[in-house]
């Protein structure tokens, strides 16, 4: 198969992927902020969805954005891989950094509720947030069992190229047959299946197999997409809309159905149409810091978004009395923005306490370690998300369930956890770059290697790769080379004379 490479480590970041993936978690904040229609009323909370709505099923097919998001973690897997020191370091490296920000989450949530109840607030609203802040855990769960098979995926991808694709639809297409005539449970197969997919088709954009001629070839992409997806709706037995809705009898995304590739192929060929104006947008100086800080933080906007809302709908409803108004009436149109204000106030505030979780680096060396120990995190970490997506935080008829499910994934991250050395790999994005220094946070005091290494290398991936600018403009001279960074102009630093050669 003949491979064109679109992107290479040594060009940075592809500006698009980063705005893909800033769209994606900016679509799932806000379709989940306005999607709930809730009323209080005798201790009970009621909720309904606004997309099931007459006609607004529409909007999903734009606002469901879980197949964007694989596949931009196949390309960035892509990316990242190619550079990789060995399978099992990377394994271990990216399973490591999906489970660190779950904890923090964890530790709040397994007390939150046990405490609010016993200050007196109603059982029902307080188990309702406990499972809603654990039902997006199933995307992670489904995501780390996709990197762990990701070397192989890559493996197929390189010998057998777009047949790999075919397999994975057809065989969607029959889980599909034998859900819908033989059991439901045979559909979460196709969690897998499905998003395997999405994520291949990362691997062929990052390789280049994803250029198009021209925007009409995108924009007919984009009409066969969205025309199948069409056809299976209006001739087959799958619902309208792409998400989940109350009383439902059949889901798109609960789990997901073939319908969800060819939704795959429809919004792939429209952003790829514009993608020549998204990314002129993404290279401007404020785009392009807004797009670096949302990449450091995507992991906490996504686990923290919706206790962001747990916290407005508690004040609100409960506190206040007030119920959501109408679905597209004007006073919804009215309270919207005051909705969507304050819940970004919340997440903004969980952001800047729990972000650090996200963006903290690695302190020391990423050691081998074997192919079953890593295979066993992952397998260990996505039971456990899973049941924690299942049951939520807490459980009234089994109260010691949501403690079981997060010892699983802490027991998953303890066993990929990485002990300090002198020296340590720094992986971010599509590089990897031997480290011979260290830097320290406060003061941003660069030491030589023979220096006391005091808080280790937890920002300097930031600095050498430009995901995060630093807070102020910083020089030093090293007896064997000279590192400098200006934050105000975010130039890349020369590299060290040490790893230079290994850049």
């Amino acid at each position: 198969m003949q491979q064109t490479h679109a992107h290479s480590p040594g060009r940075g970041r592809d500006p698009f992927i980063d705005a893909i993936r800033a769209l994606c978690v900016l679509a799932v904040i806000s379709q989940h902020w306005l999607m709930p229609v809730l009323a209080y009323e005798n201790g009970h909370l009621s909720a309904g969805n606004a997309l099931a709505s007459p006609g607004w099923w529409i909007v999903t097919w734009l606002t469901q954005v879980m197949p964007l998001v694989f596949f931009a973690g196949g390309a960035a897997n892509f990316f990242s891989f190619r550079s990789a020191r060995s399978v099992r370091t990377w394994l271990r490296s990216r399973i490591a950094r999906l489970l660190v920000p779950v904890i923090p989450l964890a530790a709040v949530w397994l007390l939150l509720p046990h405490a609010l109840i016993a200050a007196g607030v109603p059982q029902q609203p307080v188990l309702m947030a406990g499972r809603i802040a654990g039902q997006l855990l199933w995307f992670l769960a489904v995501y780390v069992l996709v990197v762990a098979l990701t070397p192989v995926m890559l493996r197929w991808y390189r010998r057998y190229g777009w047949r790999v694709i075919g397999v994975l639809a057809v065989c969607a297409l029959v889980v599909d047959v034998l859900r819908f005539e033989v059991s439901p449970a045979i559909g979460f197969l196709n969690a897998l299946f499905v998003w395997l997919a999405a994520h291949q088709f990362g691997f062929h954009y990052a390789d280049g197999g994803l250029r198009m001629r021209s925007r009409w070839t995108s924009a007919g992409l984009a009409a066969v997409g969205f025309g199948l997806t069409a056809a299976a709706v209006f001739f087959g037995p799958y619902p309208a809309s792409m998400i989940g809705m109350p009383g439902a009898p059949v889901s798109n995304m609960s789990p997901p159905t073939a319908v969800m590739m060819t939704l795959t192929i429809g919004q792939l060929g429209l952003w790829l149409t514009l993608k020549p104006a998204m990314t002129r947008f993404a290279e401007r100086p404020l785009a392009t810091a807004f797009l670096q800080w949302c990449g450091t933080r995507f992991m906490t906007l996504y686990l923290w978004h919706m206790p962001a809302l747990v916290m407005t709908a508690g004040i609100a409803m409960v506190g206040l009395g007030f119920a959501t108004p109408t679905p597209g009436s004007p006073m919804w149109f009215a309270v919207a923005p005051l909705w969507v204000g304050v819940s970004g106030i919340f997440l903004m505030c969980f952001t800047r306490i729990f972000g650090r979780f996200e963006f903290r680096r690695r302190s020391g060396a990423a050691s081998d370690m074997s192919l079953g120990k890593v295979v066993l995190a992952a397998v260990l970490s996505a039971g456990g998300l899973l049941g924690l997506a299942a049951q939520g935080f807490i459980s009234s008829g089994n109260p010691l369930g949501p403690v079981l499910w997060v010892l699983l994934v802490l027991a998953g991250l303890l066993v990929v956890r990485e002990k300090n050395s002198p020296r340590a790999v720094v992986a971010q994005g599509s590089r990897a770059v031997p480290v011979q220094l260290a830097v320290r946070h406060e003061g941003a005091r660069v030491l030589s290697r023979q220096g006391r290494i005091q808080h280790g290398l937890c920002h300097l991936d930031e600095l050498l790769t430009g995901e995060r600018a630093p807070r102020s403009t910083w020089r030093r001279h090293m007896h064997t080379g000279q590192v400098s960074l200006d934050a105000r102009t975010h130039h890349r630093p020369a590299p060290h004379p040490v790893a230079q050669k290994n850049v």
